[in-house]
Parts: structure tokens; sequence; C-alpha cells
């Protein structure tokens, strides 16, 4: 089984006009031609399975201060009746009150499957009290949060809110609650986030948006840690999925260690057979 952990929609309601600009210079041959094929769900689809992606996680995104805006409305209705599409949600602690209850109607009602968070984004600490509501209503619900840690190359991100630490506090505090590292602290910090994987059972790395042939040099160790790794492609910004599969395929690792990474450590936390 094979899964993408890591996956936009391609068309968004509003991208801010930096982010437009990053992905054309990433999609030389025509950036809103591809976004726009791959619009429609049932091709997206086809997309994945050409690819060789059994299952791909589909974030909303309320950022609309440093990144732009994929509502979870988008999201669900994108992933609705698909049977390769999981649909994680975005809860902004700015713009909802009462983030636990948001998140229990997210699921219960509308069918999402995981939460996605954007603090370097959306400008707040992991372990800020007020955000605790909706890890426990996570951890209640059994669904797994997806969070950007580390750096990011968009204006009006804000570095500091990507550190690590801050999801020390979270993972004791919520030991139920499981908690995957986007981008495995990106740039400042691989070693940090290579070692709370390590130390807590409840927090993963999740290595989207960084190059395969250069994860051995990021965490030197890697081999020991198979069982807290997942594969995400960060798509449409990283679009050759299957060569990046390929490359964590071809990495020195136990003989067991790809299949963990490319989907059975992420089915283990989706509930996927």
């Amino acid at each position: 089984m094979k899964i993408d952990f890591h996956v936009h929609l391609g068309v968004y309601n509003f991208h801010q006009p930096w982010v437009t600009e990053w992905m054309r210079e990433a999609h030389p041959n025509g950036y809103e031609e591809y976004i726009k094929r791959y619009d429609d769900p049932g091709v997206f689809e086809e997309f994945l399975a050409g690819e060789g992606v059994d299952y791909a996680c589909v974030l909303a995104e309320i950022s609309p201060i440093s990144t732009g805006t994929c509502t979870n409305e988008r999201v669900r209705d994108f992933c609705q009746g698909r049977s390769r599409l999981i649909p994680f949600c975005d809860i902004n602690p700015y713009l909802n009150t009462h983030l636990g209850d948001e998140l229990h109607k997210k699921v219960e009602d509308e069918g999402f499957r995981g939460l996605k968070l954007y603090p370097t984004y959306q400008h707040y600490y992991l372990n800020d009290p007020r955000i605790y509501p909706l890890y426990r209503a996570a951890e209640d619900l059994g669904i797994p949060v997806l969070i950007h840690m580390g750096s990011s190359v968009f204006q009006g991100s804000r570095l500091k809110y990507g550190d690590p630490i801050y999801l020390d506090d979270v993972a004791v505090d919520f030991p139920r609650l499981n908690l995957v590292m986007a981008h495995s602290g990106r740039g400042f910090w691989y070693d940090q986030a290579f070692f709370l994987s390590k130390l807590h059972p409840n927090v993963y790395m999740e290595i989207s948006g960084l190059p395969p042939a250069k994860l051995m040099n990021y965490f030197p160790e890697l081999a020991r840690n198979t069982d807290k790794v997942i594969f995400g492609s960060d798509w449409p910004g990283m679009p050759n999925i299957r060569k990046n599969m390929e490359a964590v395929a071809a990495l020195p690792l136990p003989p067991d260690g790809p299949d963990k990474i490319l989907g059975g450590n992420a089915a283990r936390l989706l509930g996927l057979g």
C-alpha cells in the first residue's frame, strides 16, 4: 500500500501572488494548465493511480496572510465519494472560537479524517493553551494531526512558530494523540525533529518537501527510525510523486523500511487495512 500523506489541491479559493509565482517556477511547462487539469477529482484519482498512490491525504489550508485559502468545504466536496482521497481539515485559531467543537463538527458531520495545522503561516505556538481544546478533540476523535514543522520561503511566514520544541509539551500532555511533523523540521531543526520522533511514541516525521537524495544527510540514522517516518509529496509543489517514492525505496534502509515509510506507518495512523 502506498500513501501520500501530504497533498494540496491545485486550485485554491485564493493564492497570494508570491505563492503563485513560486508554483509557476516549479512548473515551467505551464502551471495554470496543469492544476486546472487536476481540479477534477476523478482525473486527479487517475493521476494518483498512475503515480502508484493508493491513498492521498488532501489538505485544507486557511492561511490568508501568508499563503492563501483552500477552504474545508472545497476539500470536503473534492474528496466526497472518492475512495483514494482522505480529507484533512484546517482550523485557524484566529478565525474560530470554539476549536474543539468545530473539529467535532468537521469529523462527525462532514467526514474529515485528519487535521492539518499551519503555525508558521497562522502565527501561534503549538503549546499555546488556547490550542489545547483542539488537541483534546482530536485525541478523543482518534484522528492524526499533521503539523507544518519547519521553515517556509513564503512572505508572511514566521519561522519561530515552526520550532519542534513546542511540540514536546503537546506530545506529553496528549499521549494518545498521533502528531505528524510535516517537513520534519525543514531548515533549522532536522536533529530536533528526529529526536522528538524517537523520544515520543506518538510523534512521527513526515518528509514532504525534502529531496529524497538528501534524507540520509539530514537524518544520518534514518534506518533506525523507519517505524516513525511517513512519506508525503507536497503535490503540486513537488509533482513527481512516483519518482520520489522510488528514490525513498532506494535508500539504504532495512528490508521492510520502504514499505513502512511509503504506506505502512500512515495506514496505521489512518486506520486503513
